[in-house]
C-alpha cells in the first residue's frame, strides 16, 4: 500500500482524476440543460481546480511550520511540485477552453481589459514559468534564481482571487478557498519573522 501511496503514478492519475468527466463532457459535446456551450460550462470547474490546487501546493509551508514533525506534511512537501504543476495543467485547461468559447481573437482583446479578465490573464502568465521550470532540470539550471522566481505563486494567488471574483460577482465561494490560504500565510510570516525564529525547514 505505501508503495502505491509513494508512487508518482498514482499521484498523478489523482490529480488527473476531476479532468475525467470534464473531458468527456467536451468529446461528447453536450452542454447543460441550461442551454450554454459545454466550453462555457467547463471554464469555472477547471478554473476552480486551479485555483484549488495552487492552493494545496502553498499552503503546504504553513502546515510544515505548524506540524514539524508530521509525516504527512513531510510527504506532501516532497511532492509540493506535483500539485503546483497540476494547478498550471488545469490552468491552461482553463485558458483554452476560454479561446473557444469566445471564438476570436476580436472578442477576447474587447473584454480584456475588464478587471475579471485581465488579472486571469496575469495569473496565467505567471503560472506558465512556473510551471515550465518545476522539474529538476531547471531548478539545477536556474540555482539561486529559482525559488524567487517560484515566490511569484504569491502574486499569481492576488490575481487569482481577483479574476474569481469580478468575474462571477460573487465574494463568498472565492473566499472560502482564499481566507484559509490567508491566514496561514500569516501564520507562517509571524513564525518565520518573529525575534529568534528558527529557519523553515527547506523542501522544493
Amino acid at each position: 500500500m505505501l508503495t502505491i501511496l509513494n508512487s508518482r503514478y498514482f499521484l498523478w492519475a489523482l490529480l488527473a482524476l476531476p479532468s475525467i468527466p470534464m473531458m468527456v463532457a467536451l468529446i461528447g459535446g453536450a452542454g447543460p440543460d441550461d442551454g450554454r456551450p459545454v466550453t462555457e460550462a467547463l471554464l469555472h470547474p477547471t478554473g476552480e481546480f486551479a485555483a484549488r490546487f495552487m492552493i494545496i501546493a502553498m499552503v503546504i509551508s504553513p502546515f510544515r511550520l505548524m506540524f514539524p514533525k508530521s509525516r504527512f506534511w513531510f510527504w506532501m512537501a516532497r511532492r509540493r511540485r506535483y500539485f503546483g504543476v497540476a494547478a498550471f495543467a488545469y490552468a491552461v485547461f482553463h485558458t483554452v477552453l476560454y479561446l473557444v468559447d469566445m471564438g476570436s481573437l476580436k472578442a477576447v482583446l474587447g473584454e480584456f481589459w475588464s478587471l475579471g479578465i485581465w488579472t486571469g490573464w496575469l495569473a496565467f502568465f505567471i503560472f506558465l514559468p512556473l510551471g515550465l521550470t518545476s522539474n529538476d532540470a531547471s531548478v539545477r539550471a536556474l540555482g539561486r534564481y529559482w525559488r524567487p522566481l517560484q515566490r511569484s505563486v504569491y502574486v499569481a494567488a492576488v490575481a487569482t482571487l481577483l479574476h474569481w471574483i469580478f468575474v462571477h460577482n460573487n465574494l463568498g465561494p472565492a473566499l472560502v478557498h482564499f481566507l484559509p490560504l490567508a491566514a496561514l500565510e500569516a501564520y507562517r510570516v509571524f513564525r518565520l519573522y518573529r525575534p529568534g525564529a528558527k529557519p523553515a525547514p527547506v523542501s522544493s
